[in-house]
This record gives structure tokens, sequence and C-alpha cells, in this order.
């Protein structure tokens, strides 16, 4: 393991020894909500903001967010760094002034970038988080010490960066992205603050996405999976070749678990550019696991020894892998297992971890009956989630309420919750990229039987039929509900169930 430089405020060892755009205007009945789902919701948990309480402040950012919708979404891509690098120039490079951890993958990446910032936020360093999409809020997407960025300030940002926008766009055969101002508009935030290291997730892929002109000292590859196969490629060979883009010369790799066609293709790279690859299951892993209240107790073998007693308030075997990829970035960023063969203070990562959130992945958001959120929306995420939902839950019967966007592989989707979903409502969210319900309650009889399928267009009338469905089950038996599909049906859920902040 090389190790890696250490921010200005000091060694840690020695001092402690961690938009989506396009709304379909006929379905827009998200803000209003509905009474009778609000009305057994639990208390506001977790940090996805609400809308700003001030009116000229929602205005500002409400402004901000309808200029950023006017550019090329999230969707639309144009596979080249030149528009982000011409943008860096003009503003001096902010991305320059902080190390960097950057995280790409297929599934995993925002559970782990937040673990990851929250062992740097205790071990007492200025964090800047750049995620994506949001669940919410767009603020959402530039976190600071932890909070996602205050919307007066992550619309001063925006109104700084304009005039260097206009620049680059001028110069330029296509204008900046919606994403790509984002994405500057976090490096300039970070800088501004300053922080001492930046945490950031990439887009899509690694290799041409906007977030890789950073040049990150430890770099993390969550499980690689067939996902955006359009863009990305049709194997996992071909996607590992676009996620491996974002490892530098010299850099630290860590590695989560790996098809072995994945990890020879992120080996070979490692060997051509001279970086450090941690592998979990080699160099660091999970040693045991086991169910506790409202989690899981972990014990963690890092690159610098075990860690013990971990608690970990997430559900699933995956997030405990999330854990395990996140601990071993940080003892990376600090140079544990080069120069260091001690492990982090335990009882500090001890407190980093039992204080992890993230909102919509397995996320539960109501009782009686229980309603539980999580973002998969790729068959590889959804069987994650079917695995953890049938193990931490135990639900004798449970509704799947399923809203996925198109152009996914939705009927591998619909496969991998087939054996934990006794039936499933399928819906739409309010945004244009929805499935058409149509044909998703298609596909849905195919994969499930005409017996087990409901169709409800309307998000709030699939929650309300899903609860309703859930409620007649025994009194002495536990029947729950499962909202999924897309990272915006579950935002959209979240605030229909009044999960706000």
């Amino acid at each position: 393991m090389t190790n890696r430089p250490t921010p200005e405020s000091g060694d840690p060892f020695e001092e402690i020894v961690g938009a989506e755009t396009g709304r379909d205007p006929d379905l827009a009945v998200i803000e209003a909500g509905s009474r009778t789902l609000r009305t057994q919701a639990g208390p506001p948990k977790g940090d996805v903001p609400a809308r700003p309480a001030d009116p000229e402040t929602d205005r500002a950012l409400r402004e901000v967010e309808a200029e950023l919708a006017g550019r090329w979404p999230e969707t639309k891509l144009d596979p080249s760094l030149d528009r982000m690098r011409a943008l860096m120039d003009v503003l001096g490079q902010p991305q320059r002034g902080y190390p960097s951890i950057h995280i790409t993958g297929t599934n995993g990446k925002t559970s782990t970038a937040r673990m990851i910032e929250g062992l740097l936020t205790a071990f007492d360093l200025r964090t800047g988080r750049y995620s994506s999409p949001h669940v919410q809020s767009v603020t959402e997407r530039i976190s600071l010490d932890g909070e996602p960025i205050a919307p007066e300030r992550f619309v001063e940002t925006y109104r700084d960066l304009v005039p260097f926008v206009e620049m680059v766009d001028s110069r330029q055969e296509h204008r900046l992205s919606f994403f790509e101002v984002l994405t500057g508009m976090a490096y300039a935030a970070f800088a501004d603050a300053p922080v001492d290291v930046a945490v950031v997730e990439v887009g899509m892929g690694g290799s041409w996405d906007a977030t890789n002109v950073i040049d990150a000292g430890v770099a993390v590859i969550t499980p690689i999976a067939l996902d955006h196969t359009d863009r990305l490629g049709g194997t996992p060979q071909e996607i590992a070749v676009e996620k491996t883009g974002i490892v530098k010369p010299d850099a630290t790799v860590v590695l989560a678990q790996q098809t072995v066609e994945a990890a020879s293709v992120v080996l070979r790279h490692a060997v051509q550019v001279d970086a450090t690859v941690a592998r979990e299951g080699m160099e660091f892993g999970v040693v045991s696991r086991e169910l506790a209240v409202g989690g899981q107790l972990l014990t963690l073998r890092g690159l610098g020894g075990e860690y013990p007693g971990i608690f970990l308030p997430l559900h699933g075997e995956h997030m405990a892998h999330n854990a395990a990829v996140a601990l071993a970035a940080v003892e990376a960023f600090f140079g544990v297992g080069a120069v260091r063969a001690r492990t982090l203070d335990p009882e500090i990562v001890r407190e980093a971890f039992a204080a992890v959130t993230s909102p919509g992945r397995l996320e539960v958001v109501r009782t009686s009956p229980p309603v539980v959120l999580d973002a998969a929306h790729n068959p590889a995420g959804a069987r994650a989630a079917a695995a953890a939902a049938s193990e931490a839950f135990g639900f004798s019967r449970l509704i799947g309420v399923v809203g996925p966007s198109g152009g996914k592989d939705v009927r591998g989707l619909l496969e991998a919750f087939e054996p934990v979903l006794a039936e499933v409502v399928v819906t739409r969210n309010a945004t244009l990229r929805a499935m058409d319900v149509d044909e998703l309650a298609a596909l849905a009889v195919e994969v499930f039987g005409e017996d087990r399928v409901r169709v409800e267009p309307r998000l709030d009338d699939a929650l309300e039929a899903a609860i309703t469905l859930a409620e007649e089950e025994d009194e002495y038996a536990t029947a729950g509900v499962l909202v999924t599909g897309s990272v915006i049906t579950v935002g959209e859920a979240r605030l229909l169930l009044g999960r706000e902040r």
C-alpha cells in the first residue's frame, strides 16, 4: 500500500490515535402529498432536506433548478471531458485544492460514499461529498461536513459560476450539461469551504464521467454489474474498462468483490499505471456479521487489522460489504497498511459507522404496516434488496410497489423481486423518464402472473393500494410494503409519506 498525502489540519493518528428533471405536468401530484398516507408516517429522519422555509430562498432555488433543467439532462451524454476541463481551467482548477477519494461501480456507490464521509468526519476532517442522483432535493448532491449544502449557498455557488459557465458554453460545440454544471459547483464549493478531503461519486462509468477531472489518490470500485449497457458496454469486462478510467498513476485501488472477468480488467489496468490494489476477500473484508435490532453487528478486517463490535444501522449483507470497502478506502487515505502497521482508532470507527444513514436504501418510513423504500433499479441491486428485506424484516407477506424508469432491464428487476413479493402494484413516478405503466404491467404479468399484479398509474394511489393489501393480513402476521424500481420513485414516495426533515 502506498501512503496518501494527509491534510494540512494534521495527522489523524497523532491527534486521535472518519435532479431529476422533466416532470410530467399531468402527474404533478407529488408535492401536494396525500393526507391518508401521511397519517402514520414516522418522525423525520435522515439528511434529506425539505424545501426552504423562507419564501425568497425557495424562489431563488426554484429559479436555479429551472435553469439547470434547461440544460442537457443526465440521461443525454456526449462522452467527453473537454467541457469539464475547460470549466476547471477558467475556474482556476478548484479540484486540485484538496485530496480526493473517487468512487465508481454499478451498485453501492452512494452508501459507500456516505460511510467514507462519516469515517473521515469522525476523524475531524472537513469533508465534501458529491453524490448522485438525489432522493428529494438537488442540494443533497453536494454535502459539506456530512450535511447537504444550504440552499442559500447552493444558489450563491451557482450564481458565482454562471459567468464562467457561459464563457465555456460559447466556446464549445455543446453547452455544459446539468450534471457537468453541478459537478463544477461541487468542486468550487469544496475549494471555497475549504475541505480537507472530497469524496466524489461518479455519475456514470468513469473514463469520460464529468467527475473525472480530479486526480484521486484513492480509487474505489464497488461491485460491477450490467447497467447502462447502451453507454458502458454489454459485458462486465466492457463496463470494467470504463470504470477503471478513474484509476490514476500511483493511486491505491480499493476493489470490492467482483466477477473474475471484471477483476482481471481492473488488475491489468492497475499494473499499467503502477497503482496498488487492495482486494476485498484478500487484503480486507467482512470477518463476521449477525443481525441486530435496527441493523447488523460486524467484525471487519481492514488493511491494518480487525475491527470487532461495529454496529451498522443499515440492512443487508451488501451493506456489510460496503462498510468493509469504505473502511479500507479511509485506511488507504491515511496510509494504513503501508507506512503504518496499526489500525485506525477502533472506538472512533465504531462511532462513525453507528451514525451512518443512507436514505432510500432499505429505509423504513412508516409503521403499521411497515413501508420500506429501496432505490434498486437493476437486477443486481434488486437481488441484494430482496435478500436483505427477507433477512432483516421477516415479513409474512410483502407487497411491492414498483415504478422503474424506461430503458432499464425491467424484466430482470422484476424476476429478482418475484420470489419475495406476494403481489406487486405497478405504477410510475412523475417524470418523463418513467416507464409506461401499461408496458410495465404486461411485463409484470409475464413474471408474476395476472392474479399477483395490480396497476395504479399514480404513485399515491399505488401506495394506498399496497398499504391496504398489507393491512388485510391476519392481525398476528406481519405484512409489509416495499417501494422500489428507481431513486426517483423512492424520493417521491418518501415525500408522499411525509419523510422530510
